[in-house]
C-alpha cells in the first residue's frame, strides 16, 4: 500500500533530524528545533523579484519553469481551477505526455475561498491568485519525497528555512474519478503554506504523478507577515472594500484573458465576478486598480487585453 510506504519515503529523503508522529493515520513531521522565533527578512521582494526567485531556485534543481495554461478551460470545469490540471491527459487517461511539467506558475479563479460570517474572504484567500506549483510525473514513490526535500530548498532562497515548517496529514486515501491521492500539508511559523500530493491513476497506478503547490501571494503574506489587505490591494486597500477589491482583481483577470460577460460558460463567472462591483464604486472610475492589477497578472501570464481596454469594458459592464 502507498500509504504505508510514505512515512520511510519522507524519513529517507529528508533526513534523520526531523521527528516524526503517527497518530492512527495521521502524520506530523517537524524539525527538532521548531521553537526558534521566525523573524521575517527586512527587504520585501516585489511580486517580479518573488516569482524570479522561485524560477532560478526551481531551475537549480533542474527543474524548468512551464508555460501557463490558458483559463478558459471548458472540461471538467469552466476555469482553470488548479495547475494540476495540466496532468490530465498522463493521471486520467494514461497517455505519456501532460499538458504541462515542471514549475508552472498558473493564474486560477476559484470561487471556493474560505469566507466569515459576514461573507468576507479570510486572509490568505482570494477568488483570484497564482498557483504556484511544480507538477510531474514522477516512477516511483521515493520521488515524492524527494520533491518535498527539494521544495525545502527553494523555501530556503526566500529566507523560509526548514526549521518553521510543520508538515501534517491523513495517509488515508482519496479518490475524485479517475484519480486517487494522498495529500499532505505544510506551515510555516504556524501559517498554512500549502501542500504536496501524491496522485495516480486508479486503475493502473504505475501513472503516478506529484503535485506541490502554494499560492504567490500566500507565500509572500507567509515570508513578509504584513497585513494581508495591504499586501495584496496596496495603495488600494482602504479605498473600498476588500470583496470589491478582490472582484475588481479577479474580473482583470478574466477580461484580460478575453472572457467576457456572458450568461453561460466561462463568461458567466465573469458576469458573477461584475455583479459584485457596485455601480458608486465604478462611477469614480476602477483604473488605478485595474492598472495594478493588470501589472500583477502580466508577471505570471500575458494579458491580450490592454489595461485600458480592459477598465474600458469593465466600467462600461
Amino acid at each position: 500500500m502507498l500509504t504505508s510506504q510514505l512515512p520511510g519515503v519522507l524519513r529517507k529523503s529528508l533526513g534523520p533530524h526531523w521527528e516524526f508522529a503517527l497518530d492512527g493515520d495521521h502524520l506530523t513531521i517537524e524539525h527538532p528545533h521548531r521553537g526558534t522565533p521566525y523573524r521575517p527578512p527586512r527587504r520585501h521582494l516585489p511580486w517580479p523579484e518573488l516569482l524570479a526567485t522561485l524560477e532560478s531556485a526551481f531551475a537549480d534543481l533542474s527543474v524548468p519553469r512551464a508555460a501557463p495554461l490558458p483559463l478558459r478551460w471548458g472540461r471538467e470545469t469552466e476555469l482553470t481551477v488548479s495547475a494540476v490540471q495540466a496532468l490530465d491527459p498522463y493521471l486520467k487517461h494514461c497517455r505519456p505526455t501532460p499538458y504541462r511539467q515542471g514549475f508552472l506558475p498558473q493564474p486560477v479563479v476559484r470561487l471556493t475561498g474560505r469566507r466569515d460570517e459576514h461573507g468576507n474572504l479570510r486572509d490568505g484567500f482570494l477568488t483570484s491568485f497564482v498557483n504556484a506549483s511544480r507538477i510531474q510525473p514522477i516512477a516511483d514513490i521515493s520521488m515524492y519525497g524527494t520533491v518535498l526535500d527539494e521544495w525545502l530548498t527553494v523555501l530556503s532562497h526566500l529566507s523560509l528555512h526548514a526549521r518553521h515548517i510543520t508538515i501534517h496529514g491523513h495517509l488515508k486515501s482519496w479518490r475524485r474519478r479517475q484519480v486517487e491521492g494522498i495529500t499532505l500539508r505544510y506551515d510555516h511559523a504556524g501559517l498554512p503554506l500549502g501542500d504536496i500530493v501524491l496522485l495516480w491513476n486508479a486503475d493502473d497506478p504505475t501513472y503516478m504523478a506529484v503535485d506541490l503547490g502554494t499560492a504567490l501571494e500566500r507565500l509572500a503574506w507567509v515570508r513578509s507577515r504584513r497585513p494581508w489587505q495591504e499586501l495584496i490591494f496596496g495603495r488600494q486597500a482602504r479605498a473600498a472594500p476588500p470583496t470589491v477589491l478582490d472582484a475588481i482583481r479577479t474580473a482583470t483577470l478574466l477580461i484580460g484573458q478575453g472572457i467576457a460577460p456572458a450568461a453561460r460558460g466561462a463568461g458567466s463567472v465573469t458576469h458573477k465576478i461584475i455583479d459584485a462591483i457596485p455601480s458608486s464604486t465604478a462611477a469614480l472610475g476602477l483604473s488605478a486598480a485595474i492598472r495594478e492589477s493588470h501589472a500583477f497578472w502580466t508577471i505570471a501570464a500575458p494579458l491580450p487585453a490592454s489595461w485600458v481596454d480592459v477598465a474600458r469594458r469593465l466600467e462600461e459592464s
